[in-house]
């Protein structure tokens, strides 16, 4: 017989991979050091393989521990969830929000899913949008809030992930190999379009703004299609993609930041419900589900 993974056990555990050790698990989750052991033991009974391994004075993860994570984030937020549909109060009401849509492609469908498991009765409308516009739109009230990429001229009130900005290329062709380098990208005040500008020319590598548009479809496209290289998060891979590295050639791009802004002025129960979904949603996210297959 299968045996139930105890959601007090996960939880605990899952305080131990974000705090990095026992003894801030343990405050965490206000257990004594001794208890958090005995519970991390009944754990690895449970599943039948060592989730911790010594190094040293430290306990490091082996890779079944490593493996239980994900699984252990996953079956912890839907608990959380089920207990909230049934214990808080319904919100109702209607929402603004808006989200580039590299962002939308990628990130919408959970968020909406697993908002709308615990808040039904909120109506959410959704505007897509560059980051400098959506900013600008929530500063004024226009939108309740947005999910952005943060830079210095957009201030995020919460910081929910940091991610990788990659060259990437057509499976099926060669256009990353031509003299003048084609390259496809946002329109100008993205901040994506800055990074990659900035480190061609850094590297002084010849290059010809190919294709330009706001819209990540159109960018992709082109990519795709073989007519040019793009700057895209890690993230927003798609099949088709291939990556390009400094072994390639390719000059390596910095990271960028993606954070929540919230319209001025105290927030709605149903606005800061969503922010925390968004939260949840893209910072638990793991890697390797985000990128392309």
């Amino acid at each position: 017989m299968i045996p139930n993974l105890d959601v007090d056990l996960l939880k605990t555990f899952l305080a131990i991979a974000d705090t990095g050790n026992f003894t801030r698990a343990a405050e965490e989750v206000h257990k004594t050091q001794s208890a958090v052991s005995m519970q991390m033991k009944r754990l690895e009974e449970l599943v039948g393989r060592p989730l911790f391994t010594r190094d040293g004075r430290q306990s490091r993860f082996t890779a079944d521990g490593e493996r239980l994570i994900e699984y252990a984030r996953r079956i912890v937020n839907l608990n959380d969830e089920a207990v909230a549909a049934f214990t808080k109060p319904e919100l109702t009401g209607t929402l603004r929000f808006g989200t580039p849509d590299d962002y939308a492609d990628r990130f919408l469908p959970e968020i909406l899913a697993r908002f709308s498991r615990t808040h039904p009765l909120v109506t959410v409308n959704v505007d897509c949008a560059m980051s400098p516009v959506l900013y600008e739109r929530s500063r004024h009230g226009e939108l309740d809030l947005a999910l952005v990429t943060a830079c210095s001229e957009i201030i995020a009130d919460e910081i929910v992930r940091t991610e990788n900005l990659v060259w990437v290329t057509s499976q099926r062709h060669s256009a990353h190999m031509l003299d003048t380098l084609p390259v496809a990208l946002s329109h100008t005040g993205c901040e994506w379009r800055a990074l990659a500008v900035g480190a061609l020319e850094r590297q002084g590598r010849k290059y010809r703004i190919a294709y330009s548009s706001p819209n990540s479809n159109a960018v992709n496209a082109a990519v795709l299609a073989g007519l040019a290289v793009g700057a895209i998060p890690e993230i927003c891979l798609r099949p088709g993609m291939r990556l390009l590295s400094e072994k390639d050639g390719f000059p390596k791009l910095s990271q960028f930041r993606i954070g929540i802004v919230h319209r001025p002025g105290r927030r709605s129960s149903a606005a800061e419900a969503l922010s925390r979904h968004i939260s949840e949603s893209i910072s638990n996210m793991p890697r390797q589900l985000m990128a392309a297959e």
